[in-house]
């Protein structure tokens, strides 16, 4: 048999020979490959960005905060790594926390990588490779992370597929390294964890991306709906279906249900975790809960008539507490099977009668689109012969208040050491107040009924006591938006830059905060007030609108949806992180026309010297929120996290007296030059609200700042600091450049410090610095740490 391959080309006979035809390109898609010139590191291999971190981590030094001691994770071990001492394998203390850290890196970004794997895969499924990637007229930079680290532009979402296949590679290669008996070195176990971070802020945009575009999600609108939010969102008049996790597929499928077969207003749709957020993202309907510290709440209260998981982020004893109350469940993820049959190809009927009847207190099915129906059928039964939500009577919650012997031992097993002993105390004279105080800092992770020698139900002390309180605790969130528009960008560009818009606050992660949730929103409000943007995601995102202010308005309500000066951006559940840093990339791109394919060093080279961004992790619990912080790190954005945050274990914090660390390369000048320390750190932990605030002003600092985004910036860091912790900060003088840097309404004030404490020339007649600051102000300064960016922009 002659067969023609074209090209006039014949082959006479084929036998025993097979053909494999891999990724067919036309001549289309090879001029698109060319849309943007090439940088050095395009899916940059695990040491290719190595020289970039180590430039970082000898300026941000890591400073370890040891949870343990010792190493147990081999079978030489346990071995105790105190003061010069080594284990078996010759690891030092330092180098294993640097270990322990990448591994909850890796942790959190697989989570991420997965469960965008689960959205593309079943997308492909249902809507083919060929779905383009849409997401409106005013975003052409669609995938910022997806162009600067791995050089491509996705067009559909079959082209996702690679992007995770080169994630997934990467985090396989790093998890590697974590063997006893491989890296040795401290500071290149950091190199891999920001390796990890990146790729996580890569795997999180496939994420969003994947199901903005499929389930048409707000494509960076400011002005997306409101939505419910608050445990006083759980009604009882409705059957409930409480949908728990972080993947929208089961929830999108029950609402799908619902909608098809006319049930919507029949039927409620409550949630918890991004989970709930996705899901208000796709119906506005839908009501959020709120955080993981919830959940517990949530159950024991019996509204629900069905609670559906899917995956991260949920009560390891879900099941247990659901068979407590008598609640169905429906796991729907491999990652959080339960222990449960899996019922995937059985007829729904059969499910929903076991379900119903009590003959199984859950099941396992795998196929989102089975879970709408039969999810919906249990609950509409379930609701059919529900008694009253009654979990607790006054009776009972006398009777376990007179339990107590005030012991403390609840006390001490509290991760926040709430004085619940003074709560007890108070009640058994009638007065329960103190529950509510304590409720607002509660995490209800039921750490308190395990210490309890009393086997007192604590959790659902505090909740009755409290429940009235609990109940009015609802608020208004504004749906997640997803990415920030290119033509917000091109508007706020120069004024970030220059620092006339002060700073972007990036509230995210989660729920674990040292003292009331509110916390969260004080400090937030206090940047929105001074006109700060503010950019937020996940449970910090659905806490912001928990609280009302005195005319009942949350900061949704009272703060407009744009990226602009003032404004509170909600761009959505955890995967959409990813936002942040690309709003930060596009800045680069589109304001300073930098190249960004494969572009990585030089993009967070430009956003650490120029670009006022810094993210607050003021309640982190999960290793997805160490992960999502690290990548901010590598591209030169600095975290401020609650005091919970030390037991990651590491920070990374520049030492202001090694004045050999603050220099750049001047393109301008082409010199390099002594800079000041701005920022001096790039991870580091807050004790207090007071403090945190402090941090975040001072953080915003950037040695591009032009003259007058330096004095407002340290208007607002000196009035912060006088407001919050009464004193002048210690360090304000470091960031003068130029009288002009000099806030106008403490002018004189601050020269006099100037002269008389730090031994600066000043000419009074003038007013003008004439000796003492580290570097003067340059109108053209354009800094940079890395030798071929330099290179490249003076030759």
């Amino acid at each position: 048999m002659d067969i023609n391959i074209g090209n006039g080309i014949i082959i006479d006979e084929l036998r025993n020979i097979t053909i494999k035809i891999g990724d067919i390109v036309d001549e289309e898609a090879l001029r698109d490959e060319e849309w943007e010139e090439l940088g050095p590191t395009p899916k940059p291999h695990i040491l290719d960005l190595r020289y970039w971190d180590r430039k970082l981590l000898s300026r941000y030094e890591p400073i370890y905060m040891p949870v343990q001691d010792f190493c147990n994770l081999c079978t030489m071990g346990p071995c105790e790594l105190t003061g010069n001492k080594e284990g078996a394998c010759g690891i030092d203390l330092r180098t294993q926390k640097a270990r322990m850290v990448t591994i909850a890196c890796l942790i959190g970004a697989s989570a991420h990588a997965t469960h965008a794997r689960h959205l593309v895969h079943y997308l492909i499924e249902k809507f083919g490779r060929d779905k383009p990637i849409d997401l409106g007229p005013d975003i052409d930079i669609e995938a910022p992370n997806i162009r600067l680290v791995l050089g491509i532009k996705p067009k559909t979402i079959g082209d996702l597929e690679k992007v995770l296949n080169y994630v997934e590679q990467e985090l396989v290669r790093v998890l590697h390294t974590i063997h006893t008996g491989q890296e040795e070195d401290y500071i290149d176990f950091e190199s891999k964890a920001l390796h990890v971070g990146m790729l996580d802020h890569v795997g999180m945009e496939v994420a969003d991306i994947a199901q903005i575009v499929a389930f048409n999600y707000p494509k960076g609108d400011p002005d997306a709906p409101l939505i419910d939010v608050g445990f006083g969102v759980l009604e009882s008049e409705k059957p409930i279906i409480l949908v728990i996790g972080h993947n929208i597929l089961p929830a999108r499928n029950i609402d799908d249900y619902l909608r098809e077969h006319g049930l919507e207003n029949k039927v409620e749709i409550a949630g918890l975790c991004c989970t709930a957020i996705d899901t208000s993202r796709y119906d506005p309907r839908a009501k959020v809960v709120g955080t993981l510290s919830y959940e517990l709440r949530a159950i024991r209260s019996g509204i629900p008539d069905v609670v559906v998981t899917d995956e991260q982020c949920i009560r390891a004893d879900t099941l247990r507490e659901c068979a407590k109350m008598g609640i169905p469940l429906i796991a729907t993820s491999e990652a959080a099977a339960r222990g449960l049959i899996d019922r995937t190809e059985d007829d729904p009927d059969e499910i929903v009668r076991d379900l119903v009847s009590g003959n199984v207190k859950g099941v396992l099915i795998r196929d989102p689109d089975k879970v709408g129906e039969v999810a919906v059928k249990v609950a509409m039964n379930v609701y059919k012969n529900r008694k009253s939500p009654i979990y607790m009577s006054d009776e009972e919650l006398e009777d376990l208040v007179d339990r107590c012997t005030m012991c403390m031992n609840c006390v001490f097993a509290c991760p926040h050491n709430l004085r619940i002993d003074r709560a007890m105390e108070l009640a058994k004279s009638g007065d329960y107040s103190y529950f509510e105080i304590i409720e607002d800092t509660c995490l209800a992770c039921g750490r308190c009924e395990q210490a309890c020698p009393r086997n007192i139900r604590i959790v659902d002390v505090i909740m009755k006591a409290a429940y009235k309180h609990i109940r009015e605790k609802t608020g208004k969130m504004r749906a997640g938006r997803g990415p920030i528009k290119d033509t917000e960008i091109r508007k706020v560009g120069q004024p970030i830059v220059m620092g006339t818009i002060p700073g972007v606050i990036a509230p995210i992660g989660c729920p674990n905060y040292p003292k009331s949730r509110k916390e969260v929103s004080e400090i937030i409000e206090e940047f929105l007030k001074r006109k700060y943007i503010v950019v937020t995601t996940g449970c910090h995102a659905m806490d912001l609108g928990m609280y009302r202010d005195e005319e009942g308005k949350s900061l949704y309500e009272k703060y407009p949806g744009v990226f602009d000066a003032g404004g509170l951006v909600n761009c959505g559940s955890c995967v959409s992180n990813s936002h942040i840093t690309g709003a930060a990339i596009k800045i680069a791109a589109i304001f300073a026309q930098r190249k960004l394919r494969g572009n990585y060093a030089e993009i967070a080279d430009y956003i650490l010297h120029r670009i006022g961004a810094v993210g607050l992790a003021w309640g982190p619990y999960s290793q997805k929120a160490a992960s999502i912080a690290t990548g901010f790190n590598r591209l030169g954005i600095p975290a401020v996290v609650g005091p919970h945050g030390s037991k990651y274990r590491r920070g990374y914090v520049g030492k202001l007296w090694k004045k050999d660390k603050w220099w750049v390369y001047d393109i301008k000048t082409k010199k390099k030059m002594e800079i000041e320390p701005c920022p001096d750190c790039l991870l580091v932990v807050a004790e207090t609200k007071e403090e945190a605030i402090v941090q975040l002003a001072r953080l915003c600092l950037r040695p591009g700042d032009t003259y007058m985004g330096r004095q407002i910036k340290l208007t607002h860091y000196i009035e912060l600091s006088e407001k919050y912790l009464g004193c002048l900060p210690d360090d304000w003088h470091l960031y003068v450049r130029t009288e002009m840097d000099l806030p106008t309404k403490m002018k004189d004030r601050l020269l006099k410090i100037l002269e008389d404490e730090h031994g600066w020339k000043i000419d009074w007649s003038k007013k003008k610095i004439l000796e003492g600051p580290i570097r003067k102000y340059d109108a053209g300064f354009n800094p940079t740490i890395v030798e071929h960016v330099y290179d490249k922009y003076v030759r």
